[in-house]
């Protein structure tokens, strides 16, 4: 199901039939060292990641992680989407494209995309973000989509401390 399109992407929810992108993604040295070692190491794997985690989040929320893919080609590059945690009062907003992707304003572009769907569409009141502390390009994103650096949490399953981002005021 298609959720957005943008000028360059189509974010949709993710399938079953997204498992061997979802396998490659999640396996990247910068989807590891960013986020966290999600422990996803076959198709099957993959295949449960995504029925465990956005499908069923779409179930429960209304909304997850979405997969993101290039319009004029419909090859997937990343996910970008919205997450509730028990760990966090607010939604959050999250995204990983595949490092090949990196620095061509793709993760941009989906955020803001996405972030402008959770406040219009959904009507979240607040949403905040996530990084890993040294995770300098993911910062600079979430300020160009209107977050701000407010102080270090440590969460579980993040692999300890990150940065907490949150609305600019």
């Amino acid at each position: 199901m298609r959720i957005l399109e943008t000028e360059r992407l189509i974010i949709r929810h993710l399938t079953q039939d997204d498992g061997e992108f979802i396998l490659e993604l999640l396996n990247e040295p910068g989807f590891i060292r960013n986020i966290a070692d999600r422990g996803v190491r076959t198709i099957e794997d993959a295949r449960a990641y995504i029925q465990n985690g956005p499908l069923a989040s779409y179930e429960k929320n209304g909304f997850g992680l979405f997969a993101v893919e290039l319009k004029e080609t419909g090859i997937p590059i990343g996910m970008c989407g919205l997450i509730r945690r028990d760990v966090l009062p607010d939604v959050d907003i999250g995204y990983a494209l595949l490092e090949r992707y990196w620095n061509k304003g793709y993760a941009h572009e989906a955020a803001a995309a996405v972030l402008s769907y959770g406040y219009k569409t959904i009507g979240l009141k607040r949403t905040v973000a996530i990084t890993a502390p040294d995770n300098d390009a993911s910062a600079k994103v979430l300020e160009k989509i209107g977050l701000q650096f407010d102080h270090i949490i440590d969460l579980p399953d993040h692999g300890g401390e990150s940065k907490l981002f949150v609305p600019k005021n």
